[in-house]
């Protein structure tokens, strides 16, 4: 069950830090649209993607996320909320990685490459570390536990989109300055970046047991398959295939497990 302790003054302020990381993380990128500032995140995107591309519509997860990630700053800023243990322990993180991602649209904007690929990992560090850490107090949460619903769902959704999303912009990135190491042919790149999420994902999974983490991993795998099944067969069958596994798995760790338990 969740604590009904009430916060200090000192967690108060880093609810309302929490809050206005969530308000910059969702108004950044509408102002950045509206007002036409620099590139898109389209356009961004666009200028290296003849590795590794994503189809468009894939991107539209975001107004998802967004929407669960204001539920839980908004949540866990109301004064009768408890102070429980992975609000606390969720706090500053997630607010380093609500920062990170209305920066990453700033950088992009501003069509920072590198800089792009340092953001957005250090985003999905922040939130899957301490994730991981707390996956213990997870696990022992009720279905319907809040803090279940409106913590660790909304975060494990984010953390499980720049799983995916972190790589992409790393080949994306490499590919657009021509720094695409030779040892492997482009392809060959991709496939390890698709092995890689595939791993992480299932590793992650095991120790969440969180179904909100593997289901964006999976929708970004299947617009990469969406985007690439025509021109590299070989890639989008690849992506379509890890996704497949991350859902079985995130389905079968799930609800065939009982989340307290170690196995």
């Amino acid at each position: 069950m969740s604590s009904i302790v009430r916060p200090t003054p000192a967690q108060r302020t880093r609810r309302l830090v929490v809050l206005a990381a969530a308000v910059f993380a969702v108004v950044v990128p509408l102002v950045q649209n509206f007002a036409g500032l620099g590139l898109t995140q389209a356009e961004f995107a666009a200028d290296g993607n003849t590795t590794l591309r994503v189809a468009g519509y894939a991107f539209a997860i975001w107004s998802l996320i967004y929407l669960g990630l204001m539920a839980y700053a908004i949540r866990q800023a109301l004064p009768q909320t408890g102070e429980s243990v992975l609000i606390s322990r969720m706090g500053w993180p997630s607010a380093v990685a609500l920062f990170g991602i209305g920066f990453w649209i700033i950088v992009a904007a501003l069509n920072l490459k590198v800089a792009s690929v340092g953001v957005i990992f250090a985003s999905l560090l922040a939130l899957l570390i301490p994730l991981l850490l707390s996956a213990g107090t997870i696990r022992s949460l009720s279905r319907a536990d809040r803090d279940r619903l409106l913590v660790a769902w909304p975060l494990a959704a984010l953390a499980g989109w720049l799983t995916v999303a972190a790589p992409l912009n790393l080949i994306t990135t490499a590919t657009a300055l021509n720094a695409l190491p030779a040892a492997l042919s482009p392809t060959g790149w991709a496939l390890v970046a698709v092995a890689v999420v595939l791993l992480v994902g299932l590793g992650v999974i095991w120790r969440l047991r969180l179904l909100a983490y593997p289901l964006p991993i999976a929708w970004g795998l299947i617009g990469a398959f969406a985007a690439e099944q025509e021109r590299n067969p070989t890639l989008g069958f690849a992506a379509l295939a890890a996704a497949v596994i991350l859902i079985l798995a995130g389905v079968l760790l799930t609800f065939r497990l009982r989340p307290g338990v170690e196995r």
